[in-house]
């Protein structure tokens, strides 16, 4: 018997791979004769990296700008093969170099936060020889619409006595012009694909600041100020590029996505069908009698096109069963079951409560991967 093991993170308790190896324990204690194939998943936020590297991709290490100016080191993915193309591909996580996890979630650092770290990534893979760059957006600290990562790549963006402005979103009210000569030609000859998980648009009421700011530390007034910001640099990458940057998914990583499409004719794709691609997942839940996935919080929004969705429906396309084995459910058996889930089960329900599986999460992921697999 062949077992696929694809969970994606466990936000705030585990990583995909630690995920992983917890439920692969439990898979082991009812088949200890099964050979497991571990395959950490990711949709374009935390493990996008990882998830490259597991499938072959090369790791390399970078010394970039982080979202508040300290230097960071930041991971990203190499394939040690050529495209058609004759080009290596490259992965980066915004949340690599312009991570929350970087940045302290103050109104100050909301405001100040910027993606500038991103584009020396870039610059990096674009070094390496990569004319193929997938960018995952989760996890971003900054609302600045790219504008870091695009200056750290050779775009200026000036005031209106022709000074370059401070980095940050809260400073994009102060924006007078956008100068594109100086991008870095190479882009033209790269294809960008962005790895997003949200269809929020750049702004308005479900733009990126109103919804996701307030998260990153901003005050109220400081969500209007970015919104405002986001408005204004709209205009000028509408004015500059002939580009309108504002479409479903565009707020991602902070606007970032609307940046890079403007400018780069960066396209935007679901990050979870993307990395899926990357890691092999088709061919190997078609090699597999069963397969395992989940992640921490398993909702109406998994199934929008989050990684375990995509893990169920290619699995139901190849006419595998699938697991889910969540941190906790928030959805009924029957709806799950309609989406192609054969079973499911959550860490809090083998624990007796959200609390104590949250204490011990691999512990308890363990054991409801064991109890789901005893009455499947």
């Amino acid at each position: 018997m062949r077992i696929l093991i694809a969970p994606d993170a466990f936000k705030g308790s585990l990583d995909a791979a630690e995920a992983a190896a917890a439920m692969a324990e439990g898979a082991y204690r009812v088949y200890p004769e099964a050979e497991l194939d571990i395959l950490p998943i990711a949709d374009g936020g935390e493990g996008t990296v990882a998830a490259a590297v597991a499938e072959g991709f090369n790791e390399r290490i970078s010394a970039v700008t982080g979202p508040i100016l300290k230097p960071t080191a930041a991971a990203w993915a190499l394939s040690p093969e050529r495209s058609a193309a004759g080009h290596p591909i490259a992965v980066i996580e915004v949340a690599q170099a312009s991570g929350f996890m970087l940045s302290e979630r103050t109104p100050e650092h909301a405001l100040r936060a910027h993606s500038y770290g991103v584009g020396q990534l870039i610059a990096a893979a674009l070094e390496a020889g990569a004319r193929e760059i997938v960018l995952g957006l989760g996890g971003s600290a900054m609302t600045d619409a790219g504008s870091g990562a695009l200056r750290a790549l050779g775009l200026q963006v000036l005031d209106r006595h022709g000074a370059l402005i401070p980095l940050g979103g809260g400073q994009l009210v102060e924006a007078a012009a956008i100068d594109l000569s100086g991008l870095d030609p190479r882009l033209a000859q790269t294809t960008i694909r962005l790895a997003a998980d949200v269809q929020n648009p750049l702004y308005g009421p479900s733009g990126t600041a109103r919804v996701f700011a307030a998260q990153k530390g901003a005050d109220a007034d400081g969500v209007e100020q970015l919104e405002a910001g986001i408005r204004h640099f709209a205009s000028l990458l509408r004015e500059t590029t002939g580009v309108d940057p504002d479409q479903p998914g565009a707020g991602a990583a902070g606007g970032l996505a609307a940046g890079f499409i403007s400018c780069t004719g960066a396209q935007l794709e679901s990050g979870a069908e993307l990395i899926s691609r990357i890691s092999g997942l088709p061919g190997r839940i078609s090699r597999a009698d069963l397969v395992l996935t989940g992640e921490g919080r398993l909702d109406q929004q998994t199934l929008s096109g989050k990684a375990p969705a995509v893990v169920a429906r290619t699995a139901r396309e190849h006419g595998v069963p699938v697991i889910a084995v969540a941190g906790q459910l928030a959805l009924p058996l029957e709806e799950l079951e309609a989406f192609g889930f054969t079973a499911a089960i959550s860490a809090a329900e083998a624990a007796g409560s959200a609390e104590a599986a949250l204490a011990e999460p691999a512990r308890y992921l363990t054991l409801a991967t064991t109890e789901v697999l005893t009455g499947a």
